[in-house]
């Protein structure tokens, strides 16, 4: 039996538009909501050459923790990059909190070291200087000790930029 987490809260699957589901993540995490978007690191070929990249470990599909009872679900609905909440009939359907603890602990990527901080895939993190000074972004991963990746959204774009280590902060805005 499925049990209710602290204040009730519960995770529910979000489908999102195909190829959007980091940018339906950063606006999700952005409007506060508590987002698991399970990411994996493979090596791929592109134009010739053999680089890592970062995807989706469901390409459609991310988990948002709510409140079935106090939450608002309409915002979620209305969110770029998302489709709907997964239901059966009006009723949006949780996902058993064992299924994403295990997930948590399959996907879990190394923490890579900057400074004082570390940092997980997935978390907010803030530029604190150069180009993107100020802007925020989600981590993707480490390379090397000396570079990190970061997913912005510019121009409504999602991008990777590669910046130094030192360059970024957890983030400061919840």
């Amino acid at each position: 039996m499925q049990t209710t987490g602290p204040e009730g809260l519960r995770w529910y699957a979000v489908q999102c538009k195909s190829g959007e589901s980091f940018r339906a993540a950063e606006h999700l995490s952005h409007q506060g909501y508590t987002v698991f978007h399970p990411i994996m690191q493979r090596e791929k070929r592109q134009r010739g050459r053999t680089g890592q990249v970062v995807e989706p470990l469901f390409p459609w599909y991310l988990f948002i923790r709510m409140n079935p009872q106090q939450d608002n679900w309409a915002p979620v609905r209305s969110t770029r990059g998302v489709i709907k909440l997964l239901a059966f009939g009006q009723a949006p359907v949780p996902v058993p909190d064992a299924l994403i603890d295990t997930l948590r602990q399959q996907v879990d990527d190394q923490p890579v070291a900057s400074g004082a901080y570390r940092f997980s895939v997935g978390e907010r993190v803030e530029i604190t200087e150069g180009p993107f000074k100020a802007l925020e972004g989600l981590f993707v991963h480490g390379k090397g000790e000396e570079r990190v990746i970061v997913l912005l959204n510019i121009l409504q774009r999602e991008h990777q930029v590669t910046v130094g280590a030192g360059q970024i902060r957890a983030s400061q805005k919840s």
